[in-house]
């Protein structure tokens, strides 16, 4: 019973397990996804006024100051007609030109690219509804997924041990509960092979498994008193009926008055 009990356990577990990953990450990932939109609104917002005055110098200061972060990739300024105005790289990378499109500005986006072999999350929003640029923002894909790993891994971990935990408790219990039990199916054993006089072991829990092994005792003692009853009427039937057999008869035989002694068949 305890490893059938165990096994469905650590099924429902790993069941438990992968929906609890699946479910946890999608929502990590979309907090994530909220706090990079957040960001870069902030950022559009902070950099209305230096794309408007063109204060380049200023505006990569901006940039810059919001992508100090390991997390963040890069962040550049998109201009109205498509053209790359500031940025915090030292040279734009080619896949950057080949991704950005001037269309669809007026609302914030999101898309995932590869920058140098490593995954970018990247988050665009407009800059005063996209009449005078986007503001990009990218984020390193491994910082993301080591940021939801690191939310993640200790709840499944913490759900990964009670269930390890349950299983060895049932292991424990079911010897605990299995074994008095064990020494109750050995006695009562004893007794239909006719041993009434060995004495059983009998578990002293104090519960229901004592009254019962109380209650097999006593009906090992009743058994052992009725043989014995048994035994001593058969033995004393089979005396009475030898004395019987064996007791001398005289008889009386014919007119001479001759007396013989003999026994009865």
């Amino acid at each position: 019973i305890a490893g059938v009990f165990s096994a469905l356990t650590l099924i429902l577990s790993a069941v438990l397990i992968g929906v609890v990953y699946r479910l946890t990450e999608h929502t990590l990932r979309e907090q994530l996804d909220k706090r990079a939109l957040a960001v870069a609104r902030n950022l559009s917002d902070a950099s209305a006024g230096y794309i408007l005055s063109n204060d380049l110098l200023a505006l990569n200061t901006l940039l810059r100051k919001y992508t100090f972060l390991e997390e963040f990739a890069y962040a550049f300024v998109q201009d109205s007609g498509g053209g790359i105005t500031a940025h915090t790289l030292e040279t734009l990378p080619a896949e950057l030109h080949q991704t950005v499109r001037s269309g669809s500005q007026g609302v914030p986006r999101r898309r995932e690219l590869l920058l140098q072999g490593k995954p970018i999350y990247e988050t665009g929003v407009p800059v005063l509804d996209g009449q005078i640029g986007v503001v990009h923002v990218g984020f390193w894909g491994d910082a993301v997924e080591k940021e939801i790993r690191r939310a993640i891994v200790p709840l499944i971990a913490i759900i990964t041990i009670i269930p390890v935990v349950g299983v060895a408790l049932s292991f424990v219990l079911a010897h605990w509960i299995g074994g008095p039990i064990i020494r109750l199916r050995k006695v009562a054993q004893q007794i239909i092979e006719g041993d009434l006089e060995a004495p059983g072991e009998y578990p002293k829990s104090h519960d229901e498994l004592e009254d019962l092994a109380r209650s097999l005792e006593r009906m090992r003692a009743s058994l052992g008193a009725a043989m014995s009853r048994l035994r001593r009427e058969l033995g004393y039937t089979s005396g009475g009926s030898n004395a019987h057999r064996q007791r001398p008869a005289t008889h009386y035989v014919g007119e001479s008055g001759v007396w013989t002694s003999g026994a009865f068949d």
